[in-house]
């Protein structure tokens, strides 16, 4: 019986899915990019409601408030983050010399800053403003830099536990820290009133879809 000759293996299932999956969220953000830019009604009169609801518990509830600052500026703040990829950067360095791996992280984190900066700076979207304010931050406001990076770091590592085999507990752990991180930074930007409800979906697509298109680079181009 002759057997046809294969010049190369299929790809992994999980090469194919997370390319399928980096151009479905490509095409969600560039959808939302577009419906901000135009500056789409409904999604503004929504996203108005929305913040003007939460800034009203936000002053209401200052215990909640001041919590959610020191969650938002200390543990979740964008620098905390890149501080955490650069220790695992070093560690996958000094460990286990996987100089690859992690130029791959370090250069896929600094992809999400000047992403973030250049989609801030083009769209020029305002920030939310108010009379009595319980937060403060500067520059444009859409994406949202603290829901993008943390989608960023926490989906890259997760990727690498995964893809290394971390025993049940440690990705357990990792994974609902992970999750309520990425929710909760983008939760409390919107209840600090510097967010637009769209400022934080928008980061957490293009986090997601640059998560999407760093693992079929890896899987791709690893030697």
């Amino acid at each position: 019986m002759h057997t046809p000759h294969v010049d190369s293996p299929p790809r992994p299932p999980t090469h194919r899915s997370a390319a399928r999956a980096a151009g479905l969220l490509a095409l969600c953000s560039a959808l939302l990019i577009a419906l901000v830019a135009t500056k789409w009604h409904p999604l503004f009169t929504l996203d108005g409601d929305i913040a003007r609801t939460t800034h009203s518990w936000a002053v209401d509830d200052p215990d909640t408030t001041q919590a959610f600052r020191i969650l938002t500026d200390w543990i979740w703040d964008p620098w905390t983050m890149r501080i955490l990829c650069a220790v695992v950067v070093v560690w996958l360095v000094w460990r286990h010399s996987a100089w690859w791996t992690a130029g791959w992280l370090a250069v896929t984190t600094a992809l999400g800053t000047l992403l973030q900066q250049s989609l801030k700076a083009a769209v020029g979207r305002p920030r939310p403003t108010w009379p009595d304010p319980v937060d403060s931050a500067h520059y444009a406001a859409f994406p949202s830099g603290h829901a993008l990076t943390a989608t960023v770091v926490c989906g890259l590592l997760l990727w690498l536990l995964h893809h290394h085999g971390a025993d049940r507990l440690l990705w357990r752990t990792a994974l609902t820290v992970a999750v309520l991180s990425v929710v909760g930074v983008g939760l409390t930007r919107v209840w600090l009133g510097v967010h637009w409800p769209s400022d934080v979906i928008g980061g957490w697509l293009l986090g997601a879809m640059l998560v999407a298109l760093a693992v079929t680079v890896h899987r791709r181009l690893r030697p």
